[in-house]
């Protein structure tokens, strides 16, 4: 029993949900990643986007071929990794109870390590596979980084690690407790910086002004059980901050922290991410459901929502269509093309029509279950199995293309029945710098570079 939650937990926590391509309405005030300088990933799910870079990517690697680097990550973390300037950027956690927090950059091309900065967990907690574990990823702006960490650091740093501010929020805002820890990774606006904290009791949502790390509003969370990162939507009026958790969704206003509207006629969606589609539209997943009160009917929780402005001005949300048979696990359900790719619990993917949720096909995939969002990349998806298979697929026709691995699947330990092994052997997330793709497990980095432009 304990087994399994360790293992499902890790799933949780792993920060990795990324893959849509979304379809954003011109002027909205998020900071996208072609508005900073040298960015190819900048943040979690690449800022809503979800898709590679245009460029070259590999297809078909091992651990002897196209792997062009490896890199051994400092203690253990969970978040999917960034990548800006030539530089991929991590957090991970270290000691007994986590004492010790780490926020280290790598050359993309070599792999070596640039700098890295250490910090104090103000909330130190037992190092389990049961709790997070540097679980949110951090952001990059035209300023440098951020990174905050589930103990209740804030900290950001300029380009080469010299650090700029830090905010232990436990100081300003009291202890955090949560039954397993947190897992919500940042979301930015030009100047500022979004951090959830969904803690079990009082949760809250601060905007921090990204320039000095002071408070700029603080508003109640959702009080609820959540894992997912809060996304700005665009509409018509402009950006809504949207936060999930089970059995609730909740749009505020990113200027002043006001909620603009809630949603209830839901369950099951506490650890997928709203993926933004344009027109106040974005994707939602749930999973069937563990000894919940709606379990086994995750599939009517998943699909295409819209924000809608009423006839008072008031804001309301509404499922646009809801699938009849896909759910989720842990990662979002992304775009690709005209179509909806989500990935059940088994590792099968299924293909929806994106404007009526009408079921294509499904692909049962060699990388068994994922616990990351895929991402697409031109006519591919690249989708990250949680043993360490990465499965690419034609999301045209859902043709399976191509198995790989960077490391050998003799690493997994055959005490775990088969499972990855809780000591860094579980593929939590995949992000792209063409012709790069870095893949990221718990304890290292690996790079895959396109053979093409192999020297």
């Amino acid at each position: 029993m304990l087994q399994n939650l360790s293992r499902a937990w890790q799933v949780l926590l792993s920060g990795t949900a990324c893959g849509a391509l979304a379809l954003l309405t011109a002027g909205g005030s998020s900071l996208q990643a072609a508005e900073l300088a040298g960015a190819a990933w900048p943040a979690f799910q690449n800022s809503g986007r979800c898709t590679a870079p245009a460029g070259p990517l590999a297809v078909k690697w091992s651990p002897s071929e196209n792997v062009a680097w490896e890199a051994a990550i400092e203690g253990y973390g969970q978040s999917a990794p960034i990548i800006v300037d030539q530089q991929v950027v991590v957090t991970s956690t270290a000691g007994k109870n986590k004492e010790q927090y780490f926020l280290a950059a790598f050359s993309l091309t070599t792999g070596e390590k640039l700098w890295q900065q250490e910090f104090k967990n103000p909330t130190p907690q037992e190092n389990s596979t049961y709790v997070s574990r540097a679980a949110p990823t951090p952001i990059a702006d035209a300023d440098g980084f951020i990174a905050f960490y589930e103990g209740g650091l804030v900290v950001a740093v300029k380009r080469d690690g010299t650090v700029r501010w830090q905010r232990d929020l436990v100081e300003s805002n009291g202890p955090i407790e949560s039954r397993h820890g947190l897992a919500a990774s940042l979301e930015q606006t030009a100047d500022r910086v979004f951090v959830w904290v969904e803690r079990s009791e009082d949760p809250y949502l601060l905007s921090l002004d990204k320039k000095s790390g002071e408070t700029v509003w603080k508003v109640d969370g959702l009080g609820v059980t959540s894992w997912s990162s809060p996304r700005l939507a665009p509409t018509a009026d402009g950006d809504h901050l949207v936060c999930s958790g089970s059995g609730k969704i909740v749009g505020f206003d990113p200027a002043s922290g006001k909620r603009l509207w809630e949603f209830t006629d839901i369950s099951n969606n506490s650890s997928c991410t709203p993926v933004p589609v344009g027109d106040g539209k974005f994707l939602i997943g749930a999973s069937d459901g563990r000894g919940e009160e709606n379990a086994g009917n995750g599939a009517a929780s998943n699909g295409l929502l819209q924000i809608v402005k009423q006839d008072d001005g008031a804001f309301a949300l509404k499922f646009v269509w809801r699938s009849e048979k896909a759910s989720s696990t842990f990662g979002s359900p992304i775009v690709a093309g005209d179509q909806v790719l989500i990935v059940n619990r088994t590792g099968v993917l299924f293909r929806l029509d994106l404007k009526t949720g009408e079921q294509r096909g499904t692909t049962r995939l060699g990388a068994g279950g994922i616990w990351a969002t895929p991402f697409v990349a031109g006519e591919k998806v690249y989708l990250f199995g949680n043993k360490g298979t990465t499965s690419v697929v034609s999301f045209k026709d859902g043709e399976e293309i191509a198995e790989n691995r960077v490391w050998e699947a003799a690493a997994e330990d055959p005490a775990a029945g088969g499972r990855p092994a809780f000591g860094g052997h579980v593929l939590y997330a995949g992000s792209a710098a063409p012709p790069y793709l870095i893949l990221r497990r718990g304890d290292a980095l690996y790079a895959v570079l396109a053979p093409e432009t192999a020297k």
